[in-house]
C-alpha cells in the first residue's frame, strides 16, 4: 500500500465528516492538548469532556499547575481515575517551569523524558499542539491500522505494537500531519469503532483488508482475559459522633489512590474488634462489602463503623497524613472512590440501633 493512501483519503474526510467541537480543539495550545491527551488515557471522550472543561477553568495556564498544590490537582481529576496520571503532569509542568522557563519543549525525546509522557502522548503534544509532522499510535489509530491490514492480533502484543508502529511512521505525511493524526482518532471514535464498526461510510472500505475478508468484527483482537485475585480486607470507618466527621489517612504515592485521602485500610485476614480498634471507641456495625476492580486486582472490603466517643476534633492530627473529615464536607479534599461511594450510600450512624 502507497504511503499516501490513507491521507489521500482522510484529510479530505476530515475537514468534511471529523470532530471539530471539542473542548481541547479550541485554542489548541501545546498544554491544552497536552492535559486532554493525558485525560483520555484510558477513559472516554464523554466522561473527559466535563473534567477538562473543569480543569482548565481553575488551572487555565501551564504556570497555574505547576504552581498548584498536589491535593489541588487530584481534587480537580477525582473520578477520572488511575490518579498517577495526575501526579505525573503536575511534576511534568514544574519540570517544564524549573527547567525550561515554562516552554513545553517541541522535541519527542525531551517530552517523552517527562513523568507520564509515553511516545503517542509526545507525538500528539508536537502534531496537534504545534503543528509538527509527528507520529501517534493511540487505541483508536491501533485499530484503524489493524483493520487496514487485517492483523489478526492483541495491538498490546509488542511484536504487533512495533508492526503498528512502523505503519503509523509510513502513513504520517509530512504536511498535513495535524489534520491527518486528528483524521485517525476522529475515524477510530466515530466510524471504525471497536463494536459494529461503519463500514458503509468509511472513507477507507475501498483499501481495507479486513473489510474485504469480512473479518472487521474480529480485527483487532481483544486482549486475552486472565482471571484477577481477589483480595480482601477491612476499612476502619472511625466516626466522631459530637463533630460528625470521619477519620481519613492520605494515602502514599505511588500506589493505589496514591495521594487520596481513604479510611484507614487493614489487609489482613480478620479483624479483632477487641484488639485491633482504637481505645475510647464502640463498634457499631460491619456494612456489606464494597467492590472494586483494579488492573491486577478485584477489591472486596468491608466497612467496620466504629464511635469514637471521646476524641477530641482538632484539624488535623499529629500525623499531616491524618485529618478527621467533616461530613458536611466543608473541607475540600481530593477523595478517594471507595469513600466518596461510602459515604454516598451509607452515612456510618445512618443505623446506631444496630449496636
Amino acid at each position: 500500500m502507497h504511503a499516501s493512501a490513507l491521507s489521500k483519503k482522510l484529510i479530505p474526510w476530515q475537514q468534511k465528516k471529523g470532530r471539530h467541537d471539542l473542548p481541547w480543539q479550541q485554542d489548541p495550545t501545546p498544554y491544552r492538548v497536552w492535559v486532554s491527551e493525558i485525560m483520555l488515557q484510558q477513559t472516554q471522550v464523554e466522561t473527559v469532556k466535563a473534567y477538562y472543561l473543569r480543569f482548565m477553568q481553575h488551572l487555565p495556564r501551564l504556570q497555574d499547575l505547576a504552581a498548584s498544590s498536589e491535593e489541588t490537582v487530584l481534587q480537580l481529576w477525582t473520578g477520572l481515575g488511575y490518579y498517577a496520571r495526575a501526579r505525573h503532569l503536575h511534576r511534568a509542568a514544574q519540570i517544564i517551569t524549573d527547567q525550561w522557563g515554562g516552554v513545553i519543549p517541541a522535541d519527542l525525546e525531551m517530552l517523552m523524558a517527562l513523568p507520564g509522557i509515553g511516545r503517542s502522548t509526545a507525538g500528539a503534544i508536537l502534531s496537534l499542539g504545534m503543528k509538527k509532522s509527528a507520529v501517534i499510535l493511540d487505541g483508536n489509530v491501533k485499530r484503524v491500522l489493524s483493520r487496514v491490514y487485517a492483523i489478526a492480533a492483541w495491538p498490546g502484543d509488542s511484536k504487533i505494537e512495533q508492526q503498528l508502529w512502523a505503519l503509523a511512521h509510513t502513513h504520517t505525511p509530512k504536511t498535513n500531519a495535524p489534520i491527518y493524526n486528528q483524521a485517525l482518532m476522529d475515524l477510530g471514535a466515530t466510524v471504525c469503532t471497536r463494536r459494529s464498526p461503519q463500514c458503509s461510510v468509511c472513507p477507507l472500505r475501498t483499501i481495507c483488508l479486513a473489510y474485504r475478508q469480512q473479518q472487521q468484527a474480529h480485527i483487532p483482537y481483544p486482549k486475552p482475559k486472565r482471571t484477577l485475585p481477589l483480595v480482601e480486607g477491612f476499612m476502619l470507618v472511625l466516626w466522631h459522633e459530637k463533630n460528625n466527621a470521619v477519620l481519613l489517612e492520605k494515602r502514599p504515592a505511588p500506589g493505589i489512590w496514591g495521594g487520596l485521602w481513604c479510611f484507614p485500610e487493614c489487609r489482613a485476614p480478620g479483624l479483632s474488634l477487641s484488639a485491633d480498634l482504637p481505645k475510647n471507641t464502640r463498634y457499631i456495625a460491619t456494612k456489606a462489602a464494597l467492590h472494586h476492580t483494579f488492573s491486577h486486582y478485584r477489591w472486596h472490603i468491608r466497612p467496620v463503623i466504629v464511635r469514637a466517643t471521646h476524641l477530641t476534633l482538632p484539624k488535623t492530627c499529629q500525623q499531616p497524613n491524618v485529618i478527621w473529615y467533616p461530613l458536611d464536607g466543608t473541607i475540600p479534599l481530593a477523595l478517594a472512590a471507595v469513600v466518596r461511594k461510602f459515604l454516598k450510600i451509607s452515612i456510618p450512624v445512618d443505623n446506631a440501633a444496630q449496636e
